[in-house]
């Protein structure tokens, strides 16, 4: 790759008079042989390791104080400070260090609330490290896509399949809900399952993948949206008490599933639960729902736990430090590697505006996510339903694990899951 210095770079821009637009300004600029124009500037980041070094800024908005998936948004987010930090620390991307700490914003899993955060930072970044939630990350897909602002959800619709503007990671919530019922047909040979789910993308993606492996492994299937909160859960818990089912497929939050599950088992229901993945917060062991979490809950993941003996598993332990283990932080440093590569294929490409970095994410056939994913996952090139991850762990609860769970069955993908054809979001087909 040929390109001018850091301080050659430099001078360029000052001589050019480009240094304002290369802040954000929305004229293109060249440094050196790489183009560039929002959210990347010459000068250092703040706190750069190598003062010599430009800045690449990207934006986090997450769930920091006040909404349902906090316990575990703050986690992801430090997660991700690290792994830049590291990968500064490496050496950086090409001339640049990556700055994800001056554009973190709140949005207190409000859909209003994350489109008027994202504005705010929207002319200081070139992308998202973090867009969280579903629901928060559709009021502003519209917009990421005209103005080809790459960003990587921590959510795992499937809908994200199709917006090439988003690089997700792991398993969409309907494939992780068909490898559930294909786990639970092996396990308990359930005949009668339920989806209790929040309403929006998370909950109804999750939903209307248990529904589509009901019909094909012969169960039958009922569905029964709920809101958040722990207070708001009785029309829920009424409808197992109910219904009876076999088995119960939980996407809500942490608090929703620990008083449904609580509640439930201590008013005589017999059956399992399994949640989707951010159902889970090892925080729910020490409530009074803990007892009946320990004896009927397993949980999904689309990756293995903190505590896992891979390069990548490893690597995020020693960037974190000393922390209680929490598989937010596993999430978040996860889902920060194909940010990663796209920025270094853009740099490659000599093009680091938006359009260039839209380009490079979707010219991706892999990501190299140091074996917590499979191989070949992060192909991005290869459309929805060839590049859709698979993979799906199942853990139970566990005091003795370090994040509250020790798993059952590493990572695989059910008949139902491998065979199903991704065309489209699957909630449409609820």
């Amino acid at each position: 790759m040929n390109k001018l210095g850091p301080l050659g770079a430099a001078a360029l821009l000052l001589v050019s008079g480009a240094l304002a637009a290369c802040r954000g300004g929305e004229s293109e600029t060249s440094e050196g042989e790489i183009k560039t124009d929002v959210g990347v500037t010459a000068e250092p980041c703040p706190g750069a390791t190598d003062q010599s070094k430009g800045c690449i800024y990207l934006g986090i908005i997450s769930d920091l104080t006040e909404g349902p998936f906090r316990a575990l948004a703050v986690p992801i987010t430090d997660a991700q400070k690290a792994f830049w930090k590291r990968v500064n620390e490496d050496g950086g991307i090409g001339g640049y260090e990556v700055d994800v700490t001056k554009y973190v914003r709140d949005n207190k899993y409000n859909p209003q609330t994350h489109n008027q955060v994202y504005q705010e930072i929207k002319p200081s970044v070139l992308g998202l490290a973090q867009t969280l939630g579903s629901p928060t990350t559709a009021a502003i897909i519209n917009d990421l896509k005209s103005s080809s602002v790459v960003a990587a959800p921590a959510s795992w619709t499937s809908a994200w399949a199709f917006e090439d503007v988003i690089i997700e990671s792991g398993a969409n919530y309907c494939i992780e809900s068909m490898n559930a019922l294909d786990y639970a047909k092996e396990v308990y040979s359930p005949k009668s399952v339920m989806a209790v789910h929040l309403a929006g993308d998370y909950g109804e993606d999750a939903a209307a993948g248990a529904k589509l492996a009901a019909q094909s492994l012969g169960m039958t299937f009922t569905a029964v949206k709920t809101d958040s909160g722990a207070d708001k859960q009785a029309g829920a818990i009424q409808a197992i008490l109910t219904a009876k089912p076999d088995v119960v497929i939980v996407t809500t939050g942490p608090a929703d599933a620990a008083a449904i599950i609580g509640q439930t088992v201590a008013r005589g229901y017999g059956g399992r639960f399994i949640g989707t993945s951010p159902t889970w917060n090892p925080a729910l062991l020490q409530s009074a729902s803990a007892p009946a979490l320990l004896a009927r809950y397993e949980q999904t993941a689309p990756w293995n736990a903190w505590g896992t003996d891979s390069a990548g598993h490893k690597a995020m332990r020693e960037a974190i430090g000393s922390v209680t283990p929490n598989d937010g932080y596993t999430s978040g440093w996860v889902w920060s590697y194909p940010m990663k590569a796209a920025l270094s294929k853009a740099v490659e490409n000599g093009d680091l505006t938006r359009a260039g970095l839209l380009a490079a994410a979707k010219s991706l056939t892999s990501v190299d996510y140091e074996g917590m994913l499979p191989s070949g996952a992060g192909n991005y090139a290869g459309g929805p339903n060839e590049g859709a991850v698979r993979v799906t762990a199942v853990y139970k609860a566990d005091r003795a694990a370090p994040t509250g769970v020790s798993q059952v069955r590493d990572l695989f993908t059910g008949p139902t899951g491998k065979a199903y054809t991704l065309d489209g979001p699957c909630y449409e087909k609820l």
